[in-house]
């Protein structure tokens, strides 16, 4: 639907504004904004010399009653922020209506992908990947020495209810959310900087700083691609918390809860990730006493339906962009999520065109299927560079002492490292299409990265890892081929991975390399869900996913660097260090000083200024740190796909395949629009 035409009185002799250009990127017909395709409003109008009118979605009414507990509608013009935000379609202004079709693996596998679509932080990366610029936020500023930056938010701003968001939001969020121990456990470390939790300092409704115990460089990147988002809806939350309303534990009860907290765990989950099991999910009995089924939300879409085999999210009403046309987005009525945990099923529906975007969880050995199959399922499946790649991480805090040892010795990981033969294992799980790589941290490698230091390790020689076995008082005692331990006891390496995490190709190559130098290996796949759960159980003999980190984005958020070096939906090690680092030493392992001279350099680094001599000088110390510890093993560097179908409008070729970047995010998904 366009807007109503402002009338030109030009001819009554009258200065007035003239109908506003529905420019694209493709055409910006010489308009250009403070950031890449995108202005605020008035510097749209201003630049256009007009005076842009709001519609809306023609079925918006419609699937606004489908969000359970959003009363009836005001006029677009009242549901947008005074001054909204204008986007400049890619190729062209797009037509409302539609759903996306998309597969996840489950619950919580593979699930990045169409959550990336329905996304929306204080600020985002352009689909440059160097340029953040705002998004939920108006405007940010730095101070001089980076350790607090200024927020100011859209006047009018409204929650996915209609409820006012301000200020007030943020401040809920930082300190009544993620500073309390009774909704999460600890504070991540993308909040936190010099070891600290951040702090806040509120303006006004509309401004807040964020303020840092050290220079924090690296936090806008940070934010601009993780999940996490910081604001909550105090109004909603806030009634069930008990700083915050006397009367919540009285109020959860009369709902039948516990207390407060647990009407907050009941709709957050006590994690900042979106896609925990929802209220419907939990018991959706309880959602009638309760004044909504899920928490109100500030992204393009809300969901309104979960089960254990789908997810529908809906356009959220009020969301605060509008096109240059002055179309409110999202295009797209809804997103549908189906869990497929086969990925041979998820092969198939996508080479019969049964998907609109599929990208985590794709395979590259099923690019050539993919690749031939274009014509006949109507889609497009592009390689891009692929950041993270597959690393192998040998359990340094096993529950086995004597495996313990064995698996955190420097030798029997360069022994397990020379054992691979990586130019062989790019051709057998890659395409010939990657690079031998060492893990040193950062992907894809950053200029202070030596090439020596990209290669360390990764030469094939089998003669060499048998050398360091044999060193290690590995030998095969009973003659069956296979090393036992020193003390004589079987030694085998029992490998669990998910797909979601690495290929069946690498892991059955690499097992067998381990097993020609003398390493017994057992395989077995699981569901990604089983992996996290017997990875933070540390029951793992050696964990195997994707790993590394752009450095603009590692340097916001250094939980790679410190234990357990990484979150729960990472590839992680030193389960038991970090138990102990919890505990005060009260429980787990206490971790060899390498680790704690870890956690000091990379906050070292994050407070220095990017590109500096200190900033290289320290990214080279982390990686020399990270190389004489091996608690990872790098494979090869690669590529990987991207799906879309043809009917998928406004889609701006994705520059990486990336969960770093936060998938489809900076590609600004909210504008795809569908030609049926």
């Amino acid at each position: 639907m366009r807007p109503l035409l402002t009338v030109s009185l030009i001819a009554l002799g009258t200065a007035a504004f003239a109908e506003c250009p529905a420019i694209t990127v493709a055409d910006t017909q010489g308009l250009e904004g403070a950031y890449p395709k995108q202005f605020e409003l008035g510097a749209f109008e201003a630049a256009a010399n007009c005076d842009l009118s709001f519609s809306e979605n023609p079925a918006i009414a419609e699937l606004n009653a489908r969000i359970v507990g959003n009363p009836e509608l005001p006029s677009v013009a009242d549901r947008l922020p005074q001054e909204p935000l204008v986007v400049l379609p890619f190729a062209s202004v797009g037509k409302y209506g539609g759903v996306i079709d998309g597969y996840s693996n489950a619950t919580e596998s593979g699930t990045s992908d169409l959550l990336s679509l329905r996304h929306a932080s204080l600020t985002r990366f352009d689909s440059d990947l160097l340029t953040v610029k705002p998004n939920v936020a108006k405007s940010f500023e730095w101070n001089d020495d980076f350790t607090a930056i200024t927020f100011t938010l859209r006047k009018g701003h409204k929650w996915s209810d209609g409820a006012p968001f301000t200020s007030a939001d943020v401040e809920f969020w930082l300190e009544n959310m993620t500073k309390d121990e009774n909704v999460v456990g600890s504070i991540k470390d993308v909040w936190q900087a010099g070891g600290e939790p951040m702090g806040i300092e509120i303006i006004d409704e509309q401004t807040f700083k964020f303020t840092f115990a050290a220079p924090n460089p690296g936090f806008l990147a940070a934010i601009s691609q993780y999940y996490g988002q910081p604001f909550q809806p105090k109004h909603f939350l806030g009634q069930y918390h008990p700083a915050i309303n006397q009367d919540a534990d009285k109020l959860a009860k009369e709902a039948g809860f516990e207390n407060g907290y647990e009407v907050i765990a009941f709709y957050y989950g006590g994690s900042d990730w979106k896609d925990v099991p929802s209220p419907y999910l939990k018991d959706a009995s309880k959602i009638a006493s309760l004044p909504a089924a899920v928490v109100p939300t500030l992204e393009s879409h809300i969901v309104v339906e979960d089960t254990t085999e789908t997810r529908r999210v809906v356009a959220n009403p009020y969301y605060h962009v509008v096109d240059t046309a002055g179309q409110q987005l999202p295009y797209v009525n809804e997103i549908y999520e189906q869990y497929i945990p086969d990925a041979e099923v998820r092969l198939l529906k996508l080479l019969n065109g049964e998907a609109d975007y599929k990208s985590q969880s794709n395979l590259l050995p099923q690019a050539p299927a993919l690749l031939d199959g274009q014509d006949g399922g109507n889609y497009t499946v592009i390689l891009r560079p692929q950041i993270t790649f597959e690393t192998f991480g040998f359990n340094h805090t096993h529950e086995d002492e004597e495996k313990r040892a064995v698996f955190a010795s420097q030798d029997f990981n360069l022994a397990m490292s020379h054992a691979i033969n990586r130019d062989e294992l790019n051709e057998l799980a890659q395409l010939g299409l990657g690079k031998p790589s060492q893990y040193i941290s950062f992907d894809p490698a950053p200029e202070f990265a030596t090439e020596e230091q990209i290669n360390f390790a990764t030469q094939f020689d089998p003669a060499k890892a048998s050398e360091l076995l044999d060193g290690l008082g590995l030998a095969d005692t009973d003659g069956d081929g296979y090393r036992e331990l020193p003390s004589g006891a079987k030694l085998t390496v029992n490998i669990q991975f998910s797909t979601q995490g690495t290929s069946v190709e690498t892991v059955e190559a690499v097992a067998q390399y381990w097993s020609d130098a003398g390493i017994q290996t057992a395989i077995k796949e699981v569901t990604s869900d089983e992996y996290r759960a017997a990875q933070s159980a540390n029951e793992l003999d050696v964990t195997v996913w994707r790993n590394g980190r752009p450095a603009a984005t590692m340097q916001g958020n250094i939980d790679r660097l410190v234990v357990p070096f990484g979150s729960f939906f990472h590839q992680r090690n030193g389960m038991l260090w970090e138990r102990y680092e919890t505990t005060n030493g009260a429980e787990g392992v206490e971790p060899p000083a390498w680790v704690a001279e870890l956690a000091e350099l990379a906050r070292e680094w994050q407070a220095t200024t990017p590109g500096s001599d200190a900033y290289n000088e320290l990214g080279s110390k982390i990686i020399d740190l990270q190389l004489a510890n091996m608690q990872y093993i790098g494979t090869v560097q690669t590529q990987n796909l991207v799906y879309r179908s043809n009917k998928l409008k406004n889609f701006d070729e994705f520059k990486t395949w990336s969960y770093d970047y936060y998938r489809a995010h900076p590609y600004h998904p909210d504008q795809w629009w569908l030609d049926e």
